[in-house]
C-alpha cells in the first residue's frame, strides 16, 4: 500500500510483514455499502474500489435520504462499473436496512442536516468572537455537526451489529474523532476512521524539502488533524534543520503555509492538517483580528468562514458535475487515489499487507496520550483486519497540545451519546479555541442559542 515504503510504524506484529508474502487474489464478490450517496467521496472511492486487482464482481449498495441525489449517486456509479467493464452491480435505497445484510464494509460518508446549519455553525460563535475556518471536526462548528450526526452514525452501528457485525466500519465523515470515539463508547462494531492528511502532508513535505516522496523517510502520530511528523529524512540526514532555515529564509515558500511552520518553529514538528484548519485546534492565531490578518490567509490557509461560504455552493457543484457526467460532457477520472478505503478493502481481501493511518481506540498506542482517547496512527491492514502499531511516546509539547483537544472531545462524545446538553456546554468550555476568547458564561449563552437554532436536527437534547 501507498504508504509502506516510507512510513515507519512500531507494529506489535511486524513479522506479519515477512511471513505473509505477496498474499492471494480475490477470489470473492465483495458488497461494499455506502452511506452518503450524496457525498463527494462517492464518485472517487468507487473508481479506487474497481481498480483493486481481482476485484471484477461485486455489490455496490447506496444510501442517501435525499432521493434525487440518490438517483444521481446510482447512475453515475452505473456509468462507471460500465466505463470500467467490471462485472459489478448498482442498488439504491433510503432504507438502509433493506441493504445492511450480507455487507462486508461500509463506507460511512453521511451529511446530518445537508446544509441547513452551516451558517448556524460559523455565525453564532463569530458573534461571540469564536472566528472559524473550517468548523466541522472542533470548536463549537465541529461539536455540534458531533451533536447532528454522532446520534444517526449510532443507529447505523447498531443495524450493523445486527445485520453484518463482521463488516469493517470505514468511516469518512468528521468530526473524525468524535465520531470514533462515540463509537467506541456505545457500540461494538469495527470502525476505523480514515483521513487523508497524512498522505497529503507528507507529499507536501517532500515539495517542502525537495526530496523525492518515494525516498523520504518519516514517522506520524498523534490525533487526527493534528498528527506530528515526529522523524523527516532522507538517506539518514534529519531534513527538519533545512526546512526551518528554508522557512525562515524564503518568504514565498512561508505563505504557502504560514500557520504550521510557525508551529514548527516554535514546537520542532510539522502538522498534518492545513494551516487554516490548523488553527482551530490551537489558541493562538484566530483570538484577535491582527494575528488573523498576521497568520490567516485566503482558502484553506485560513480563512474567515471559508466553509460556511463554500459549503453550499460545492454541494450544488457536485450535483451539477454528476448531472455533466451523465450528459456526456464531463469525462470520469481513472486511476487510484491516495484515499485509503480500496487499499483496506484489498488488503483484507488478498492478505496482501500493507499500511495506512486510522484513528482508533488508544490503548497505549501513544503512550502519553489518554489510553481511552482516539489516536491517529500507523496501522498494519491484513486478512486479520486492522491492527494498530505501538507508536511509543510523542515529545512532551506535542503530546499537551493533542491532549488539549483529547478533552473536548472526551466530552462532546459523552453529549452525543448520554444526549448531555451539560456535557456539551463543558466540551467548548474545554475547546482551545472557544476558551482562548469567551469565559464560561459566554460559552454556554452561545451553546444556548445554537441549540435553539438547530433543535429540530438535535433530537432529545
Amino acid at each position: 500500500m501507498s504508504e509502506t515504503d516510507n512510513s515507519q510504524g512500531h507494529f506489535a506484529h511486524s513479522r506479519r510483514l515477512e511471513e505473509l508474502g505477496a498474499g492471494d487474489s480475490v477470489r470473492r464478490p465483495i458488497k461494499v455499502v455506502f452511506l452518503g450517496a450524496g457525498s463527494g467521496f462517492l464518485e472517487r472511492l468507487f473508481i479506487d474500489i474497481l481498480a483493486i486487482p481481482g476485484a471484477d464482481v461485486g455489490e455496490l449498495a447506496l444510501v442517501d435520504i435525499d432521493a434525487e441525489r440518490l438517483k444521481l449517486g446510482e447512475q453515475l456509479c452505473r456509468r462507471i462499473v460500465e466505463l470500467t467493464g467490471k462485472n459489478w452491480t448498482v442498488t439504491a435505497s433510503a432504507d438502509r436496512r433493506g441493504l445492511l445484510g450480507g455487507a462486508d464494509y461500509i463506507i460511512n460518508c453521511i451529511e446530518v442536516s445537508g446544509v441547513d446549519c452551516v451558517r448556524f455553525d460559523n455565525d453564532i460563535p463569530a458573534g461571540y468572537g469564536v472566528d472559524q475556518c473550517i468548523g466541522d471536526t472542533t470548536g463549537p462548528g465541529g461539536l455540534f455537526k458531533a451533536l447532528r450526526t454522532v446520534p444517526v452514525f449510532l443507529d447505523v452501528l447498531e443495524d450493523v451489529e445486527a445485520l453484518c457485525p463482521d463488516a469493517w466500519v470505514l468511516n469518512y465523515t468528521n468530526p473524525m474523532s468524535i465520531m470514533c470515539l462515540a463509537a467506541a463508547m456505545a457500540s461494538d462494531a469495527k470502525v476505523v476512521g480514515l483521513c487523508h492528511s497524512v498522505q497529503g502532508s507528507s507529499r507536501q513535505l517532500a515539495e517542502y524539502t525537495g526530496v523525492p516522496f518515494s525516498e523520504l523517510k518519516w514517522s506520524c502520530a498523534g490525533i487526527n488533524h493534528m498528527a506530528w511528523f515526529t522523524e523527516l529524512s532522507h538517506d539518514g540526514r534529519d531534513l527538519y534543520p533545512e526546512l526551518i532555515e528554508k522557512v525562515q529564509s524564503d518568504a514565498e515558500l512561508w505563505e504557502k503555509d504560514p500557520v504550521r511552520f510557525d508551529m514548527m518553529l516554535h514546537f520542532g514538528c510539522f502538522v498534518t492538517e492545513s494551516s487554516g484548519h490548523h488553527s482551530e485546534y490551537v489558541p493562538y492565531y484566530r483570538k484577535r483580528p491582527e494575528l488573523i490578518a498576521k497568520y490567516c490567509r485566503q482558502e484553506y490557509l485560513g480563512q474567515s468562514g471559508f466553509y460556511a461560504d463554500q459549503w453550499p455552493g460545492w454541494r450544488a457543484a457536485s450535483d451539477a458535475r454528476r448531472r455533466d457526467i451523465l450528459a456526456g460532457k464531463v469525462e470520469i477520472k481513472s486511476g487510484r487515489s491516495i484515499e485509503y478505503a480500496s487499499r483496506i478493502i484489498e488488503a483484507m481481501e488478498t492478505n496482501r499487507p500493507g499500511v495506512i493511518y486510522g484513528s482508533v481506540l488508544n490503548n497505549s498506542l501513544v503512550e502519553n496520550l489518554p489510553t481511552d482517547g482516539v489516536v491517529e496512527v500507523a496501522c498494519l491492514v491484513d486478512r486479520n483486519g486492522v491492527t494498530p502499531a505501538n507508536f511509543g511516546v510523542l515529545p512532551a509539547q506535542l503530546a499537551a497540545l493533542c491532549r488539549s483537544n483529547m478533552g473536548m472531545f472526551e466530552l462532546a462524545a459523552i453529549a452525543c451519546v448520554e444526549k448531555s446538553r451539560t456535557a456539551a456546554e463543558q466540551a467548548l468550555m474545554l475547546d482551545p479555541l472557544t476558551a482562548a476568547v469567551c469565559c464560561p458564561s459566554e460559552i454556554r449563552k452561545m451553546t444556548a442559542e445554537l441549540f435553539d437554532a438547530e433543535k429540530e436536527f438535535l433530537p432529545g437534547f
